[in-house]
């Protein structure tokens, strides 16, 4: 499955946004531009494809606190600063919508507060509508199930007991979404779960918080591109070289430098280091997910590992979908350097993300089912 458009409406500071996905898309913008918001945004579609939406949204606060603060609409007079910034009667309820585009299938669903206001739960998120279409862009004729959240407010289409020989769309869509990886800020803390030993089973990927990198390492070494992988390694250290010590049945990662008589161990790695053998494991993961999302991968790395970094993901972006979220214009200027790269700028306006060059032809590509 490869993802077209991401939208979201009335999320945090994403008042309206349609972002165009490629198969290596670049995510850069200042901070507060709500590029943090997109990538929260995603994670919320993979909560609701495994049932845990509501929760998600009270442990962030509850809908009060992650919908669009601002007006319904920004005029032009608001927008010069000729009127002032303000409320006034609504044309549409208030709604959180989440959705995407793909093929073979489409998702969304759409949240708003419940109609029953006589309950110490008036502020609980109520699903007002969830759609599963055929194709990418969305026509009633394609729709192939949706559900209103009459049935069961709590319980979202995927968890609904559909019938898989009457809708196996919704099972192979669902198992798409929970196979989508996130990487996000790894802990190299000298406590962090990578510097640990581990039991040695089979990884065919990498666990978001890296702590079974060692396995990684050897599944990848045994089940995948070995060659290449050490061949990376040695990009971006030169001369070096890892390998796996799996004597007494737990696995441990040994970093091979030249000069030194002995394998440094996870735990006497910087974080720099130990933070590229984790993207690096993740990028050659013999089983890449439909979608992988990077943020900020470049954090606390030296400024000289960043071209092998944007080598690693524009190779691992001819096999799938990766999506990257980036500050440093050292990385930003590698990675958007070519044509497999759709860079994707934000911009903060009177609180709102804005894509400043996005056409509108570019972002009627995406319709709202209703």
């Amino acid at each position: 499955m490869t993802l077209q458009h991401l939208a979201v409406s009335g999320y945090r500071s994403l008042r309206d946004v349609v972002i165009p996905l490629h198969r290596l898309t670049l995510i850069t913008g200042a901070n507060g531009s709500g590029k943090s918001n997109l990538f929260r945004s995603l994670k919320l579609i993979v909560a609701a494809a495994r049932g845990d939406l509501m929760g998600c949204l009270a442990r962030e606060g509850g809908l009060p606190a992650v919908m669009w603060a601002g007006p319904e609409t920004l005029s032009r007079g608001m927008r010069s600063g000729d009127a002032p910034i303000q409320g006034g009667p609504r044309a549409k309820p208030v709604r959180l919508r989440l959705g995407f585009a793909a093929d073979p299938f489409s998702y969304a669903v759409e949240l708003g507060y419940p109609q029953e206001r006589r309950t110490a739960f008036a502020l609980d998120p109520e699903r007002k509508g969830e759609w599963i279409w055929a194709g990418s862009p969305f026509h009633p004729r394609a729709l192939l199930c949706s559900d209103s959240g009459e049935r069961d407010p709590d319980r979202g289409l995927f968890q609904l007991g559909v019938d898989p020989q009457e809708r196996p769309e919704v099972l192979l869509l669902r198992e798409q979404i929970l196979s989508w990886r996130f990487y996000d800020s790894f802990r190299t803390d000298p406590e962090a779960p990578a510097r640990c030993p581990v039991v040695g089973t089979r990884c065919f990927a990498l666990a978001a918080d890296g702590r079974d990198l060692p396995a990684a390492v050897q599944t990848i070494l045994e089940s995948g591109d070995g060659e290449a992988f050490l061949a990376a390694v040695d990009d971006a250290f030169p001369g070096a070289h890892v390998s796996v010590n799996h004597g007494d049945g737990l696995f441990r990662l040994q970093f091979h430098q030249p000069g030194l008589l002995r394998p440094l161990q996870s735990a006497e790695l910087s974080d720099g280091t130990l933070r590229y053998l984790l993207l690096t494991a993740a990028l050659f993961s013999p089983r890449l997910p439909p979608l992988m999302v990077l943020n900020e991968p470049e954090g606390s790395l030296h400024p000289d590992l960043l071209l092998p970094l944007a080598r690693l993901i524009r190779s691992c972006s001819q096999r799938t979908q990766v999506w990257v979220i980036a500050h440093s214009p050292r990385l930003i200027e590698a990675l958007s350097g070519g044509d497999d790269c759709h860079r994707v700028h934000l911009v903060r306006e009177l609180g709102s993300t804005e894509i400043p060059e996005q056409t509108m032809l570019e972002r009627s590509a995406w319709r709202w089912p209703s």
